[in-house]
């Protein structure tokens, strides 16, 4: 599908008409219930074959250690759920695990979310390893589906849990490349999302994050660049780090769909960490996005703030964009 010429995808698209499911000529005209999106997500291994997770830890326990497989891609293209337990069993067998690229989907109400972030926890504290090298999270969500559980208290936005943050932090102690949260001395390359990115909402409040994001630099002697960006629908956000080739300055880049202000103390801060990289000082680069920019999706956003590296497997994020462009309808 990857090579199919877009406009022949949409003009099929555009066809395509199934009234008993919310679609009529390739645009949906109501939102999934809570059932069928609870059918599509749901988990593997979820009713059985285990009558409890005891038996089920045994059966993970008697499998084969499989030392040749060193990465594991876990796409947000398949909906069904593996249960954080499940995957911290697997990965356990695969002693030499480097690369992990995980794309898991959010929970639509925050009891399900605290639950699943409970495991979560776990599942990235099984992850303190001295051969995983690469780790690539990135938790997807549809904007439409929490309208689906409103009535059984569904959360528009995802609330953030520290313990998750905490974990995946402690697990990425000895990690060169992490796209999720914070980590320490190996790393080069980092990417986060913050909410705090949006237009003129919690300037204070933002520049705190930039402040403290610029603290946590401090402490990754061989970070080369930090990127800290948002995404949805209508915005669009980047703010990045550069560290300096050898006596140039760093470079601190902000791109997107509004004029992102930085203040003096948060300059003070990165010029810091500009110092402790052997920086001379910082040159700062603005780019607005054009107004033509058509930011649908969090998909949209990511392409076009031009991240330096992957935070999603590329299939993924042209599934994503694949997937807005047909909910929102195709015009032929």
């Amino acid at each position: 599908m990857c090579g199919r010429d877009q406009h022949a995808e949409q003009s099929m698209l555009v066809q395509a008409s199934d009234p008993h499911h919310g679609w009529i000529a390739g645009s949906r005209n109501s939102i999934p219930t809570k059932f069928a999106i609870e059918k599509v997500f749901e988990r593997i291994m979820g009713e059985g074959p285990f009558d409890d997770e005891e038996q089920e830890g045994q059966w993970w326990q008697q499998l084969l250690l499989v030392p040749a497989v060193t990465g594991m891609l876990l796409r947000q293209q398949n909906r069904r759920r593996w249960k954080p337990a499940a995957l911290a069993h697997m990965f356990a067998r695969l002693p030499g695990l480097q690369e992990i690229h995980y794309e898991p989907w959010r929970k639509w109400f925050h009891a399900q979310q605290q639950w699943t972030d409970r495991a979560l926890r776990l599942l990235f504290e099984s992850l303190s390893s001295d051969r995983l090298r690469r780790l690539v999270l990135f938790e997807n969500f549809d904007q439409t589906y929490p309208a689906s559980y409103m009535n059984m208290g569904g959360d528009p936005m995802r609330i953030p849990s520290s313990h998750v943050s905490r974990a995946v932090a402690n697990a990425s102690l000895t990690l060169e490349h992490l796209s999720a949260s914070f980590i320490w001395p190996n790393l080069t390359w980092l990417a986060l999302t913050s909410r705090l990115l949006v237009p003129q909402e919690r300037p204070t409040e933002l520049d705190d994050m930039l402040r403290a994001a610029a603290a946590a630099a401090m402490k990754m002697p061989n970070l080369e660049t930090m990127e800290i960006w948002n995404g949805e629908k209508g915005l669009a956000m980047l703010f990045r780090y550069q560290r300096a080739e050898q006596g140039q300055p760093a470079v601190l880049t902000w791109r997107g769909t509004w004029e992102l202000t930085l203040r003096p103390l948060v300059i003070q801060a990165w010029d810091s960490v500009a110092l402790r990289h052997r920086g001379q000082g910082h040159v700062i680069v603005k780019e607005l996005l054009n107004a033509g920019a058509c930011v649908k999706s969090h998909g949209d956003a990511i392409r076009h703030l031009k991240l330096s590296r992957p935070v999603i497997r590329p299939v993924s994020l042209r599934q994503i964009q694949m997937e807005h462009i047909i909910r929102e309808g195709v015009q032929s």
